[in-house]
């Protein structure tokens, strides 16, 4: 198993788990159970420890995968500077998700203004990471992109000017 294979198993946890997150906040808030808005806070931590192992083995599958035929550099470097602002959001709702959940647990009254912005922080990492998993996308996936304007690292023509 080598970085792409890790970074395909793990890059969906902290965007899958920010969605789950998100609808359980909003579900505890509608409820106004603590108990399930805590749950929430629990989700966005596990989210942002689970983006650092997708942000690390990204750095590794991108040494894999520049040398693949047919990749495109552009793609690469669109995905790259999506996730790093991902990564960047997701570790600060990660934290302030933490910060609230010992609010909330020790009963401060303020807790509620951490709930508020763990919420748009959370809005606003969903629409940053429905980029990061476009882009990362695009890299492979063809059918989701559009090859205008692509700069690939390698092409086919490269591997048969080699055999002459």
């Amino acid at each position: 198993m080598n970085e792409v294979h890790i970074h395909l198993v793990v890059n969906h946890l902290p965007i899958v788990g920010l969605l789950i997150g998100l609808l359980v906040l909003l579900t505890g808030s509608i409820l106004k159970k603590p108990e399930v808005k805590i749950t929430a806070l629990g989700i966005f931590v596990f989210s942002a420890l689970a983006s650092i192992a997708a942000f690390y083995s990204g750095e590794g599958a991108e040494e894999i995968v520049e040398e693949i035929p047919g990749i495109s550099e552009t793609l690469i470097n669109a995905h790259k500077e999506s996730a790093e602002l991902f990564f960047t959001v997701i570790l600060i709702l990660g934290g302030i998700s933490l910060i609230t959940m010992f609010l909330e647990i020790n009963k401060f009254k303020f807790a509620k203004y951490g709930f508020v912005l763990v919420f748009v922080l959370s809005f606003a990492s969903v629409i940053i990471a429905e980029n990061v998993g476009t882009t990362g996308g695009e890299i492979r996936h063809s059918e989701i992109r559009n090859d205008a304007n692509l700069i690939q690292i390698h092409s086919d023509d490269d591997d048969d000017e080699d055999d002459d």
